[in-house]
């Protein structure tokens, strides 16, 4: 079965970027980018998307009366692409946007998202910063599926980045985006192909 792949963005789109150029390049098969939504019309993601040949759609916040409203809007869009919660995989790269619990349970353990520390520590923003100021000598990324809670869902996969003793939050950043544009294309392909198992808060990857 294909599965439809829909990308929440706000940003650059560097990891959509990424993910986008794993399927063109073959290394993630029997999926479709069907739509790149943005929360912001000047995002850069946007240009990147039609580059790739995907359709690439701004719904901004301003005039829904709340994020329930605003998500339902989202979760229309995605559905009139194809992306819907039985073949469907919604999957956020830099969306500065919490969602709705009405949204995470429509697409119950079919949201995937990428973060830049080694979840539990430093969740929600400017976690490098957080490493930074907390003195750990390890920090990473890891990709995980989106439950109700902030960066708390499952994880899929980490990966470790060492911190070194003249790094600032840019280079550290810069750092763990190398390896965030590996897993999360990884822990995308491993899921298209049937390979992650949830069982409580564990994901096994089935061999």
């Amino acid at each position: 079965m294909v599965i439809n792949i829909g990308i929440l963005v706000s940003g650059r789109g560097s990891n959509m970027e990424a993910i986008l150029k794993a399927i063109r390049d073959g290394k993630i098969k029997n999926c479709e980018v069907k739509v790149v939504i943005s929360s912001k019309k000047d995002a850069r993601a946007l240009e990147v998307a039609k580059t790739y040949g995907v359709k690439a759609i701004a719904i901004e916040e301003v005039g829904f009366k709340d994020r329930v409203e605003y998500d339902n809007e989202i979760m229309k869009c995605l559905i009139e692409h194809g992306v819907t919660p039985d073949n469907g995989l919604v999957l956020l790269a830099g969306y500065m946007k919490i969602l709705s619990p009405e949204f995470v349970n429509k697409f119950k353990w079919r949201i995937m998202n990428i973060h830049p520390s080694l979840l539990p520590s430093f969740p929600g923003l400017h976690a490098q910063k957080q490493a930074l100021e907390y003195g750990v000598k390890v920090t990473g990324c890891t990709v995980h599926f989106v439950d109700e809670s902030l960066d708390m869902g499952p994880i899929i996969l980490q990966a470790p980045v060492p911190v070194e003793e003249d790094d600032t939050v840019e280079s550290l950043s810069n750092r763990i985006l190398e390896w965030e544009h590996k897993i999360y294309p990884e822990a995308v392909r491993l899921f298209i192909e049937g390979k992650l198992k949830i069982e409580g808060r564990r994901v096994r990857i089935l061999k």
